[in-house]
């Protein structure tokens, strides 16, 4: 096979890339080692920045999420004994959007089937050959038979575990990396969401997240010990625990139910330098992770793609420039929305291993939050997302 561009990853990043350059005219394909059940069967994020809602406009793929999507102005931090609302609307004039990324990667999905866009599942063994010459080339097997497609250029957004960012030469890659020591108990329940906003919750038990899928789907998180085991976290106890790391008063009004989806993620922060080597391209997850904590996974995975997108359409139309400085201009972004995630984990988290004085230094800071319309204004800048 020969195309323009071959896309390894058929997430919510790969198929986001495959449409915005077929819509500008750049002949991509996509390769996803698992089936289209299991990437729609899986349970991620759903906090949209201001920018991703406006680059899926962008791509005609905006209808479903602006009839179905939450629009949100604000969100409720409670911690140290302190309740703090962060007005987004107010404090920046932009707001984000509930909307889980299943719905947008099925809306991706529904948008390239409508162009006859070719994205190839159960691809196994993907190879990346000569990225760093005029000829690169992708080999992998697909229902038993061995494979090749000829690209001009490939974009690895196939994950932290994927074969992209490993075939980045060792000794040209500079890796960054930070263990939490701590994951997030996350549970999906058919249950009406705790607020209106989500609620993030610093308790000296353990942070806590109350969030929402839809008007009877929420998502709720703990922050519990790497050596926890799903298994060891029944509904009740799980629900139990919820209530003692929030304010009495929203304790009280929480709808518990039985849990649909049950797992635990270990949270790292991650970046790998630089996100390009000659004709490969990193876009998400494959060249960094964040925290769940300020919401920024999906969206920092968007914003490359935006840049990825813009650059690849700018040299088929002869400008060099932004391909040329794609890695540079991506991991400004970054390092910015990382240091963002880094600083609400820390804020918010427990971290008993740390002593007393970090806890006291969280409350300074959550106290100085409540006091202080300019830290407001920091916080609600960079929870909506930070200009491309």
């Amino acid at each position: 096979m020969r195309h323009q561009v071959c896309i390894i990853g058929g997430g919510p990043s790969g198929l986001l890339l495959c449409l915005l350059l077929r819509r500008a005219g750049v002949d991509a394909i996509v390769l996803e080692q698992r089936s289209r059940a299991y990437v729609l069967g899986r349970i991620r994020a759903g906090v949209l920045e201001q920018g991703l809602v406006d680059i899926l406009h962008h791509a005609g793929v905006g209808q479903r999420l602006a009839a179905e999507g939450f629009v949100h102005d604000g969100t409720l931090i409670v911690a140290h004994g302190r309740r703090v609302h962060i007005d987004f609307k107010a404090l920046t004039g932009k707001t984000v959007t509930i909307y889980g990324q299943t719905e947008v990667t099925r809306d991706l999905y529904d948008a390239l089937d409508a162009m006859g866009a070719p994205v190839l599942h159960e691809a196994e063994g993907v190879t990346i050959h000569g990225a760093e010459t005029d000829a690169p080339y992708v080999t992998f097997t697909r229902g038993g038979q061995a494979q090749r497609i000829d690209c001009d250029y490939i974009a690895g957004c196939d994950g932290f575990h994927g074969v992209s960012r490993r075939t980045i030469p060792e000794a040209l890659r500079q890796e960054f990396e930070h263990v939490y020591p701590f994951g997030w108990l996350g549970i999906l329940s058919e249950t009406p969401p705790l607020h209106h906003e989500l609620v993030y919750a610093g308790h000296e038990r353990g942070f806590a997240l109350c969030s929402m899928r839809n008007a009877n789907l929420s998502r709720h998180y703990l922050q519990v010990p790497l050596t926890d085991r799903v298994e060891d976290w029944t509904d009740e106890t799980f629900w139990a625990e919820l209530r003692r790391r929030l304010p009495p008063d929203l304790a009280e009004v929480l709808v518990t139910g039985p849990s649909i989806e049950k797992s635990i993620a270990p949270l790292r922060s991650f970046i790998s330098e630089p996100m390009s080597w000659g004709r490969l391209f990193l876009a998400g997850d494959a060249a960094h992770i964040v925290p769940p904590t300020g919401a920024k996974g999906l969206n920092l995975a968007a914003s490359d793609v935006w840049y990825l997108s813009q650059a690849l359409i700018a040299q088929y139309q002869g400008d060099a420039a932004p391909l040329a400085g794609y890695s540079a201009q991506a991991l400004a972004r970054v390092w910015k929305a990382s240091r963002f995630s880094w600083s609400m984990t820390r804020m918010l988290h427990s971290f008993p291993s740390e002593g007393p004085f970090l806890a006291r230094m969280q409350a300074a800071e959550v106290d100085y939050l409540a006091g202080a319309p300019a830290a407001q204004t920091a916080l609600a800048e960079n929870y909506v997302g930070l200009p491309y």
